[in-house]
């Protein structure tokens, strides 16, 4: 049973690949991870407000009580007193290709271009194998119109690929107006890979506090159909690798997303859920499904459901839409 697959150039040993997440801050969690069947990791994000915060900090403690007299070099602070969060993510990425063998891919979670090419440069120095754009952000300016929000993105990448020569990912959300357009426009730009999608996370209100809150929600399988639904209308359109992240919890999902095109599905929920051995059942029952129905190979059944293969197309799209309302019982 071969379950290879490639993805942005590297050769995996399967399609399980651990998404952005907690479970990837640390290295002993990283180790396990690999024994436990990952084939490549992401790592957690780095967040653009923290560069831009502590570049600040910097300054300031670089500057602070200088002016009090000209030789007072004891307010420069000790090198430990200002270690980034920038320094702390490049020893682990260091740290983790030490530990393992599988690629690890630095996820940087921007907005907009400027630092983050620097950064790059340095992801790329200590050892990371590809690096993933998350273009997190939600505009809400009245006056700017989505052409500009769409050029803003594509700038970030830009940039980036400019800075270094990694394979670059980049996890877009699904709320544009014509995605396929804009898939194809990242393509064009050199994205080896679009994960799709980024999930944001909505905010909720403490009506004992009468506040604004964060609240985090996992995945529910529901939130595959979105990704699989676009991944099967963008195969063998794009000359990059599509990625599937968000809602996949079972290895008929997995199984779900290489059919309609996906080199990799991205986990993340499922095992925060049921813990990182988890993979060890994914993994057995992705083969188990595979020799049931005589499949040989990932590379046989990837993109056989997919929109350019399916005997119905518009199954994919609005046609269906009013298939499925006709049928639902009364």
């Amino acid at each position: 049973m071969d379950l290879s697959t490639t993805y942005m150039g590297m050769k995996l040993r399967t399609p399980l690949v651990l998404s952005a997440s907690p479970l990837t801050e640390d290295i002993e969690n990283i180790k396990r991870l690999e024994e436990a069947g990952a084939s490549a990791i992401v790592l957690h994000s780095l967040f653009e407000e923290q560069i831009r915060d502590e570049a600040q900090e910097l300054a300031h403690h670089l500057s602070f009580g200088t002016e009090s007299h000209a030789e007072a070099l004891t307010y420069f602070p000790e090198p430990d007193d200002v270690r980034s969060k920038t320094e702390e993510y490049l020893d682990q990425i260091q740290l983790a290709k030490q530990a393992v063998d599988i690629p690890i891919i630095a996820s940087l979670n921007a907005t907009a271009p400027g630092s983050w090419t620097e950064f790059a440069t340095l992801v790329e120095g200590a050892g990371a194998d590809a690096i993933e754009l998350n273009i997190y952000h939600i505009e809400t300016r009245f006056d700017l119109a989505a052409a500009n929000v769409e050029e803003s993105y594509l700038q970030i990448l830009h940039s980036v690929k400019a800075a270094v020569d990694l394979p670059i990912s980049v996890k877009l959300s699904p709320f544009f107006t014509n995605f396929a357009a804009v898939a194809k426009r990242f393509d064009d730009a050199g994205a080896a890979s679009l994960v799709l999608f980024n999930r944001f996370y909505q905010p909720d209100i403490d009506l004992e506090q009468l506040d604004v809150i964060p609240r985090v929600m996992l995945s529910t399988p529901m939130a595959a159909r979105l990704p699989m639904r676009w991944i099967a209308i963008l195969y063998g359109h794009l000359q990059g690798d599509l990625a599937a992240t968000s809602g996949i919890h079972k290895a008929t999902d997995v199984i779900k997303m290489l059919m309609v095109g996906a080199n990799i599905t991205m986990l993340c929920s499922a095992l925060l859920r049921n813990g990182i051995d988890y993979l060890r059942t994914l993994e057995a029952d992705m083969v188990q499904w595979m020799e049931e129905n005589e499949y040989e190979s990932v590379a046989q059944m990837r993109g056989s459901m997919s929109q350019r293969h399916c005997a119905d197309p518009s199954a994919f799209e609005r046609a269906h839409y009013m298939k499925m309302l006709q049928s639902y019982p009364h």
